[in-house]
């Protein structure tokens, strides 16, 4: 009977502490999703302030909309786009994405007659504005057209003030 009450007794100490384990475990998992809910709203706000300066606020660009950690590139929240710019994988574009899925020079943004114009470089995949693909033509942009290049969704935002 001694034998079994000391028995008992290690398997409540067992017991004991592996709750406590448990505890410890579950309350670092709770401080862990407050961080990444606090880090998702820190880089929301950052991202709001983007890179645009006072002398290109009237300038259009392109602004990321489907930001997701996975890809695991380096990709701006925003793209002011000054005059004509190309958007590729290689170093000599005006802005250079490291995303596989995009050619060396994959679309050009061209700036004629008072309008933004966008014309795909013979990719690979493609380029696609509010779902349709371009052709070997230019296409005029309009304020809250969809771009996706790559992997990439953008919204073009025309950067002319609404009054």
């Amino acid at each position: 009977m001694k034998r079994l009450l000391t028995l008992l007794k290690e398997v409540l100490d067992l017991f004991e502490i592996f709750s406590s384990l448990l505890k410890y475990i579950f309350i670092t998992v709770i401080y862990l999703f407050i961080f990444a809910i606090i880090r998702m709203i820190y880089l929301d706000i950052h991202s709001m302030n983007g890179r645009r300066t006072s002398e290109n606020q009237n300038l259009p660009y392109l602004k990321l909309i489907n930001r997701r950690d996975s890809l695991k590139l380096k990709v701006e929240e925003s793209y002011v786009l000054e005059n004509n710019v190309t958007i590729g994988r290689a170093s000599g574009n005006g802005i250079t994405i490291a995303d596989q899925f995009l050619s060396g020079k994959h679309v050009a943004f061209m700036y004629q007659e008072g309008f933004y114009f966008i014309k795909d470089l013979d990719s690979t995949n493609g380029t696609f504005v509010n779902g349709d693909k371009l052709s070997d033509l230019p296409v005029r942009l309009k304020d809250g057209d969809r771009v996706h290049i790559g992997q990439l969704d953008f919204l073009y935002v025309s950067g002319q003030e609404v009054e």
